[in-house]
């Protein structure tokens, strides 16, 4: 072989190896891109379910608030304030919080106790009563102060995270549908804003 034809055979790998780097890209790319769009989707879940993680302490606070602003209250004036506190929410939808007020009455006595004086529920569109007036109920000791009173405001919900909210969803991703459901809550306590105590006749 003559140095022309060597010359010409040299050249036309050099042209093979250009042309195959365009196959190498594309095989990298298949690699690279599912990685990107994982990292791009868990960013995205990571961020809404922090927002919503932040609205279901809003929706806590927003109610026991409104709550304790209140004179007095009555059953569906206290179904109307959930229903605004499950309102919070939005857009989220792909399940339902769970959103309970409790009212609770503090002893006169040298030892103090917490005795719930009124309860209600909020879940599935449904309201119920929560705890059974007159039980005994857990409040933090730096509360417990003689002959007040508290309203204890709770919202928790099962968050589903949009990448597993469907059937198909968890099985394409297999052991990570063992994260398809994560639980949230928060609760606060508050006293009555206008009055020493806050009755309901009908809760």
């Amino acid at each position: 072989m003559n140095i022309q034809a060597k010359m010409l055979a040299a050249a036309g790998a050099v042209r093979r190896f250009l042309a195959e780097k365009g196959g190498v890209a594309a095989v990298e790319f298949a690699f690279i891109a599912p990685l990107m769009f994982a990292f791009y989707f868990l960013t995205m879940e990571f961020s809404q379910g922090i927002d919503t993680n932040k609205k279901v302490g809003r929706a806590a606070i927003l109610v026991g608030d409104l709550v304790a602003q209140s004179p007095v209250m009555t059953g569906d004036e206290l179904d109307a304030i959930m229903k605004i506190g499950e309102a919070v929410l939005q857009p989220y939808n792909r399940s339902k919080p769970e959103i309970t007020i409790t009212a609770i009455a503090i002893t006169d006595e040298d030892t103090p106790r917490a005795l719930v004086a009124w309860s209600r529920r909020f879940a599935d569109g449904v309201s119920s009563r929560a705890e059974k007036p007159g039980s005994r109920i857990d409040v933090p000791k730096e509360l417990m102060s003689r002959d007040s009173f508290l309203i204890r405001a709770e919202a928790d919900l099962t968050y589903s995270p949009v990448i597993t909210w469907s059937d198909t969803g968890k099985k394409a991703l297999g052991l990570m549908a063992a994260f398809d459901k994560l639980e949230m809550g928060e609760g606060y306590y508050l006293r009555p804003r206008v009055t020493r105590k806050i009755p309901c006749a009908d809760c």
